[in-house]
């Protein structure tokens, strides 16, 4: 009923069951009671020290607040759906413990300006966490790689084979993608740490508040600069899941690969058992589930930003109650994100690589061709020449059912390759890799370029994180 609520003095006339229902957050919401309880005892600090509360009125609110926490923590407190929020139920818990001064709490304050700080505080600890979970995905692939610098397989282009490359060259591209994510995830925590406490429901409030104050009190790094855009600002959650997508992007890349490699077809690795399933009718499976199942919910972190956008781009200024069903995308989001990586994490640690089959697909697809053309061209032919040429040769070998090395050197020269004897000494898939020595490439010189720089990042990282 009306008169039940927070702020109810206007109103006549309860709202409905069904309204209640439709309306109410505190189902979800719950999870921001730490950042609520954070965010009210830095408003009620801030009060005090501007001379709006006394300081024994703050003390008391601080201290029942804790009181209220701690009795959340310890599941004997009631949330009540018909006080809809998270905030609502903690201030109206706070005024049974501490009685009239409870009221005071919301002094120029708007909850409005409260859910922004609740929201940030959480997301800020949230992408914390993905940054932690980010440098161990990295710490791990690097770790496989260092032990793979000589275990060779094709490397692909169009999903079909290219090129000889290093397993240990394959496992630091993906090292890559989420050092970029971990880059973006900080950029991101930039705009995340911004205070919006003071800008109460919109145009600022009467009282003498000092929002860097309470943005100091809670580590955010600043306070808003527009009270308007400060309570309707929702920028940092679409750059939160736009981050969170693109972990999810890369993390389903890897999941593809993972998932063609497990097949016997291929047979370059073998998944633990405790990261595969069974079948319930052929007994002779071993089933990629869980990185089909991470695939799968790439989708979910995807409709969450969709979602977010959608739901932003019509609003008008400033607060709107469409901002309730910010929340919601953000927290699924976020718990499909820390568990993928988590859970990637420890399955490249167990996985099994199999160099033998990696090394033995080499000799399907005539990975050395462009070794021969090559070849030619360091003997004076142009390449545009050269490559023609050394197709020629491919396609001779392949009439033949033979690889390159298995043609002589008389009829490499029928097919149009001027080549010597030396020329078996290039056609060797474990010298084509060593041959690579461009920065960047697949090179034993540049992988180990390539870890050492891993290596300095991840020292870095430990040190500031």
């Amino acid at each position: 009923m009306a008169d039940n609520k927070l702020w109810g003095g206007r109103f006549k006339e309860g709202t409905s069951a069904s309204v209640e229902a439709y309306t109410e957050s505190v189902s979800y919401d719950w999870q921001l009671y730490r950042e609520d309880i954070a965010g009210s005892q830095a408003h009620a600090r801030m009060l005090a020290r501007q001379g709006v509360l006394t300081v024994d009125e703050a003390d008391t609110l601080c201290s029942g607040l804790e009181q209220v926490r701690r009795e959340i923590e310890s599941g004997s407190f009631e949330w009540k759906k018909e006080l809809e929020d998270v905030h609502m139920n903690i201030e109206a818990r706070l005024t049974e413990i501490v009685g009239p001064v409870g009221g005071k709490l919301h002094t120029g304050r708007s909850r409005n300006d409260q859910v922004g700080v609740d929201f940030r505080l959480h997301a800020v600890r949230r992408l914390e966490d993905w940054s932690a979970a980010l440098v161990r995905i990295v710490d791990v692939l690097a770790r496989r790689a260092a032990e793979h610098q000589t275990t060779l397989l094709p490397g692909c282009t169009h999903l079909q084979p290219a090129q000889p490359v290093s397993l240990a060259q394959h496992l630091l591209a993906y090292a890559c993608m989420f050092q970029r994510d971990h880059e973006r995830v900080g950029d991101c925590l930039k705009r995340v740490r911004v205070s919006p406490l003071g800008a109460a429901a919109l145009s600022g409030t009467t009282y003498p508040l000092d929002p860097d104050f309470a943005a100091r009190e809670l580590g955010f790094d600043r306070a808003f600069t527009n009270s308007m855009d400060a309570v309707s600002d929702r920028d940092f959650v679409v750059e939160s899941l736009s981050a969170a997508g693109l972990v999810m992007a890369h993390l389903s890349r890897l999941c593809e690969e993972l998932i063609l490699w497990a097949n016997p077809q291929f047979g370059y690795l073998r998944l633990p058992d405790a990261y595969s399933t069974g079948s319930s009718i052929m007994p002779q499976k071993k089933n990629p589930d869980i990185c089909e199942l991470m695939r799968g919910k790439t989708g979910r972190v995807y409709g969450a930003l969709m979602s977010m956008l959608t739901l932003l781009k019509g609003l008008p200024m400033t607060y709107n109650r469409d901002l309730q069903e910010d929340k919601e995308p953000f927290f699924d989001a976020d718990k499909t994100v820390h568990a993928s990586l988590s859970i990637m994490a420890d399955m490249l640690a167990r996985i099994e690589f199999v160099p033998q089959a990696m090394e033995k697909a080499l000799e399907a697809g005539f990975l050395n061709a462009t070794e021969l053309a090559d070849y030619l061209v360091g003997k004076g032919m142009p390449f545009r020449q050269a490559h023609h040429a050394s197709g020629a040769c491919v396609a001779l070998a392949e009439s033949l059912g033979c690889g390159l090395a298995d043609l002589s050197v008389d009829q490499m020269r029928l097919a149009g390759a001027d080549v010597q004897d030396d020329v078996y000494e290039v056609l060797s898939y474990r010298a084509a890799v060593e041959r690579r020595v461009s920065p960047g490439g697949t090179g034993p010189e540049s992988v180990r370029a390539q870890l050492g720089q891993v290596d300095e990042w991840l020292a870095s990282r430990v040190v500031a994180e």
